[in-house]
Order: C-alpha cells, then structure tokens, then sequence
C-alpha cells in the first residue's frame, strides 16, 4: 500500500511540471518569434513479481507476467520548432523568416547567440540592434541620410539615401540553422545557444542550402495555440486532482487496515 502513496505522488510531481510548462506557454503567447515548450515524461522502474514466458507446467507456460509500476519522471521539456503567424508591421526594420533559420545575435560577453525574434532598431552609431542593443552579426550599418531602408529576401540590405533615386548595397543579412533545432537551450530575451546536441551552425545567406528566406516588414508571433494550451491545462489539472485522490484512497485504505487490531 505505501507504494501506491508514492507512485501517486510522483505523478503529481509530474503534473506540476506540466502545468509549469503550460503557464510560460501562455505567459508567452504574444512573445515574438516565441517557441512553445512540451514536456516528455516516461514511466519509472517496474518491480517484476512474474515474467512473462516462464514455465506454468511441463508443456505450458504464462503468456502474461506481473510487472508493477512505480509512477513517472519527466525526462524533458522540448522546444517545439513549428512557424509562428506572420504579422505585418510596416516596418522596414522588421524581418521575419519564411522556413528554416535563426538570426544571429552578438552579445556583449562575444557569444554569438540566435533568435527568431527580427524586430530590430537603430542604435546611435547606426547599427542594427536588437531591443535589448546587442548587434545583429554580421553588423549592418545604417548611414545616418537614410530615407528608406530595402531589405531582400536573400538578406542584402540596401538603402535609399535622402537624394538619391537608386539604391545603394550596404552588406548582407547571414542566418544560422542547425541539424536539431530542439538541442539549442533558451536563456531568455528571444535567444538561444548552441549545443552540443543542436550541433554547429550552419551560416549562410537566406533562400539557400535550405535555409528560410526573409520578409521585410513582417514579424513571427509566437506559435502557442491557446485552444491547445487550455486544453493541455485541464487535463494536467485533472490528472493532478486523480494523483491526489489516488494518494487519500491509499490513506484510507491504510487507515482501515490499522483499524483491524483494534
């Protein structure tokens, strides 16, 4: 009976975790370039009263065996990299990617960083900036006589200057994908880091070696389905609510078994 107690309370452990999850979900769902979390759990160690296939006479043997489970633990909380909607802004420094890709971000300790997140701004020396002023790598430069700001969807970036009716090249916009996309770790402000398990990034100009092309003027919203999320919510509190009661059904049980000696 006490191991009911704790199979029970390692799924409501589990279910914690879940709600967790949905919360920074939900928390999240106008976050630009926002990727929603899942958690995986697996099932724990079985204790083995009987295996299947071991002899029940001399010609026979047990087609089923005994095996009783001793709850659950989450292994992971994966990144799902799905595309979020497009929005459009009308800005000429808003860029979205249209498929496979990360931006790649500089950030002020030299560690390149990446993000879905192209809402970018101009700082005071005319550089491509982030909303928190960390570069865009490569670094765009944007003179300071711009009327007009062009920007392609193989990333060249041109400019129209104040008196000028052609444009002119200022460099390009280079992105970074990865062989597994859900190996990269978030560390907060719209940016991961590279790992091990996401592999090396592969940079190179948007539209090629399968990387996504760019959209001026649009953004990526965040691609957390608040249906699904609210769904996600009620069946974690649910089976939270089942959790707890399989824990005061073994109480009572244990409960009654004492009650036997008196």
């Amino acid at each position: 009976m006490m191991r009911a107690l704790y199979t029970a309370a390692t799924g409501m452990q589990a279910q914690q975790r879940n709600i967790d999850t949905t919360a920074n979900n939900l928390a999240n769902v106008n976050t630009t370039g926002f990727k929603k979390s899942k958690v995986q759990f697996q099932d724990l160690l079985y204790y083995n009263e009987r295996s299947a296939g071991v002899p029940s006479s001399v010609s026979t043997q047990v087609p089923v065996g005994i095996h009783v489970g001793h709850g659950v633990k989450f292994v992971s909380v994966d990144k799902v990299h799905t595309p979020g909607n497009m929005e459009n802004t009308g800005n000429d420094l808003d860029m979205s990617i249209d498929g496979m890709g990360f931006f790649q971000i500089l950030q002020p300790n030299g560690i390149i960083a990446f993000s879905r997140d192209g809402h970018f701004n101009v700082d005071g020396m005319g550089r491509l900036v982030t909303n928190d002023g960390m570069l865009m790598d490569p670094e765009i430069n944007i003179p300071a006589d711009t009327r007009k700001v062009q920007i392609g969807i193989d990333g060249t970036v041109s400019v129209f200057l104040r008196d000028d009716n052609l444009p002119e090249a200022l460099g390009s916009i280079q992105l970074a994908r990865f062989q597994n996309p859900a190996g990269l770790t978030p560390i907060g402000k719209n940016l991961y880091l590279s790992t091990p398990a996401s592999g090396n990034a592969i940079v190179d100009a948007p539209g090629s070696s399968n990387m996504g092309s760019l959209t001026q003027g649009f953004l990526e919203r965040s691609n957390v389905s608040l249906v699904e999320e609210m769904v996600n919510m009620i069946t974690a509190q649910r089976a939270y609510e089942v959790n707890s009661k399989a824990i005061q059904s073994a109480d009572e049980m244990l409960q009654n078994t004492n009650n036997l000696v008196r």
